[in-house]
């Protein structure tokens, strides 16, 4: 299925195989989005690691090896350690929930209190973070209404204890409400958390009311960051993206801004999100870029065309956001399943009802593929993500505790190069539909 590309162009979407494979044709979505004054500050986000080019950009610790030609993760075990999924050492396979039809974590399955969590460098910046992030942005929605602060805040102190340094967040989620949890979250504990953020939407940094579209002008960074600080509760920002690209604004200028943020101490690093290839490049020539965050998962691959060869080239990690399909590699949504008004999915088009049935038979691909490797179909997608690259950290999103426990068990699955290739074949004779996202936000991505 040939699918327009984060760069703008068109590739072949190569995706997961199932012998039986529907061959669905989608009909035509409507481009008219419920709320989408509300929903147009953010969301491309539906909503890294490696050492010195590709030879020398990793810089694994001591568990985690790389084998570049068969770009396969390899692990070093260590006493107290659970040992890694393996083909001819398998667990049982997880039970289904009666709920929602997605699979429960068994109690092998997921990451406990005390276990190390792998690290990673994201590209050649020397910023270490865990393997797995955690995406913040439906704490406060918009997959339906904002989540009791008060067990969000134990949620990313408990996520702390897991393992994860690495935190996701921005300006346009909640609007600002995110940023107020983490700094509340993180008082007392800041070294031991890389915070994430991103400028780049018009909104009122006391109100959060979307005033505009886009915003980086130099002025606004400035006051976008100042107001950032006080809500995150810190001095410094340890990653910030530009959330999407400003046709209005050269990128140079933009990338100065942040130079100039990072030579104040304000900032530690800069990074873009959804931008295309020429955008990366022309920012790294004037402030080297850390990270890439765009959408990368088994259900959207196209950044393996030409982003992730000049992350590759250029010695810059990759974020994955939506690495689980919002939810949807994890068999949670069927074709039963009714997503409310609130919920953003309910305006995407690769989620309507019409389409659902050819997008499953991917994930029964993953859900076949986990259960032979004694793994949930969210690990497994996760786990496919840290083999493509060293230095791709994915960033899942929840706000359960027994789903972050079960997704940091994803870092503990690998694969060897046939599995990877098995996969791949597989993905390919599958005919999946739908855009990503809605068409006036899809319009802000690889600019």
């Amino acid at each position: 299925m040939t699918v327009a590309d984060s760069t703008g162009g068109s590739r072949r979407h190569r995706l997961p195989r199932l012998a039986d494979a529907p061959r669905h044709r989608p009909s035509r979505v409507s481009s008219t989005i419920p709320g989408a004054d509300r929903l147009a500050d953010e969301h491309g986000s539906l909503d890294v690691t490696l050492g010195t080019s590709a030879r020398r950009r990793s810089r694994p610790d001591a568990d985690v090896g790389y084998d570049r030609e068969a770009r396969v993760p390899r692990h070093r075990s260590r006493p107290g350690r659970r040992p890694t999924f393996s083909t001819s050492s398998m667990s049982p396979p997880c039970h289904r929930s009666r709920e929602n039809g997605a699979e429960e974590p068994s109690e092998k399955s997921v990451q406990k209190k005390g276990e190390e969590m792998q690290k990673r460098f994201l590209g050649e910046s020397g910023l270490e973070v865990s393997a797995l992030g955690l995406g913040t942005m439906n704490m406060t929605g918009p997959y339906g209404p904002p989540q009791d602060p008060r067990e969000m805040i134990a949620l990313l102190r408990t996520a702390v204890e897991r393992g994860v340094t690495f935190f996701d967040t921005a300006e346009g989620y909640g609007p600002l409400e995110n940023e107020k949890l983490l700094g509340e979250a993180f008082e007392g504990i800041r070294g031991d958390v890389v915070i994430a953020t991103k400028f780049g939407m018009d909104i009122d940094v006391e109100t959060g009311e979307q005033v505009g579209g886009l915003n980086s002008r130099p002025d606004h960074i400035r006051t976008a960051v100042a107001a950032m600080l006080k809500r995150l509760r810190t001095d410094h920002i340890d990653l910030l993206y530009q959330h999407r690209v400003d046709p209005e604004v050269p990128i140079e200028d933009v990338a100065g801004t942040v130079g100039e943020l990072i030579a104040e101490g304000k900032v530690r690093h800069f990074g873009l999100s959804e931008a295309g290839v020429r955008t990366i490049r022309r920012a790294h020539a004037v402030q080297p870029v850390t990270a890439l965050q765009s959408e990368y998962s088994l259900w959207y691959r196209g950044p393996e065309t030409e982003i992730l060869p000049t992350l590759e080239e250029l010695g810059i990690g990759f974020v994955p956001f939506s690495p689980l399909g919002a939810g949807f590699l994890t068999g949670k949504i069927d074709l039963t399943t009714d997503l409310d008004e609130s919920d953003f999915r309910s305006a995407v088009p690769r989620f309507a009802a019409d389409v659902r049935e050819a997008n499953l038979a991917l994930v029964d691909l993953i859900r076949e593929v986990a259960a032979r490797k004694g793994a949930t179909p969210a690990q497994l997608a996760l786990g496919w993500l840290l083999a493509q690259r060293p230095w791709i950290v994915p960033i899942p999103g929840t706000t359960k505790l027994h789903r972050l426990e079960e997704n940091l068990g994803g870092a503990d699955v690998t694969f060897t190069a046939d599995e990877l290739a098995e996969i791949d074949a597989a993905a390919s004779k599958l005919q999946l539909a739908g855009d990503r996202l809605p068409k006036p936000m899809l319009d802000l991505t690889g600019q």
